[in-house]
């Protein structure tokens, strides 16, 4: 059996067959799970809001056109939810813990460099936490859910080139603000 495209699923689910949903969420789930786990440090939150991603998916699916990639899309929609609920609960995003980046050691490694590496971990967490929602978002789907730069740019609302600036400004920005951490 072939299997049908992000995009053609979501015309299917569009046009009434709802049923399709149950692909489009088994594909993405642990990415957005990913997403919103990078942006809250809340496992049980994470899971609620891509409960509520998929909600919304279904409740907008008519603006679903078909043109841009349904990954963006689902992001757009993942962006939504995350600032709405921040929005309601009038919580601040500012935990921030990278589960993506996790070094695994060898046997071959020592502890003076497994005790280097946790701290220059515990310092990109910091750096990570100190910079504002907006550009960690940007480092979140760039860098760790390795989005392009032209979905990036569908998710946040500008084109390509200005979400590659952004990227590259939150990147310098994440620099000066590890070193400044790494220096202390």
């Amino acid at each position: 059996m072939q299997t049908l495209t992000d995009n053609a699923l979501m015309l299917k689910v569009k046009s009434g067959d709802i049923q399709k949903l149950g692909l489009l969420y088994e594909r993405h789930k642990k990415r957005l799970f990913g997403f919103f786990y990078n942006m809250n440090s809340d496992a049980a939150l994470s899971e609620d809001l891509v409960q509520n991603v998929f909600m919304r998916i279904l409740k907008y699916k008519h603006t679903f056109t078909g043109e841009g990639s349904f990954v963006a899309w689902m992001f757009s929609t993942a962006r939504n939810v995350n600032y709405d609920y921040y929005k309601k609960s009038k919580k601040t995003n500012n935990e921030y813990q990278i589960s993506s980046v996790e070094y695994k050691l060898d046997d071959g490694i020592s502890m003076e460099e497994s005790l280097m590496r946790n701290e220059e971990l515990k310092n990109l967490k910091k750096a990570m936490h100190k910079m504002a929602p907006e550009k960690r978002e940007i480092l979140v789907l760039s860098k760790f859910k390795e989005l392009k730069f032209s979905q990036i740019g569908e998710i946040i609302g500008c084109s390509e080139g200005a979400a590659k600036v952004k990227a590259h400004r939150a990147l310098k920005e994440l620099r000066t603000i590890y070193l400044q951490l790494e220096s202390i």
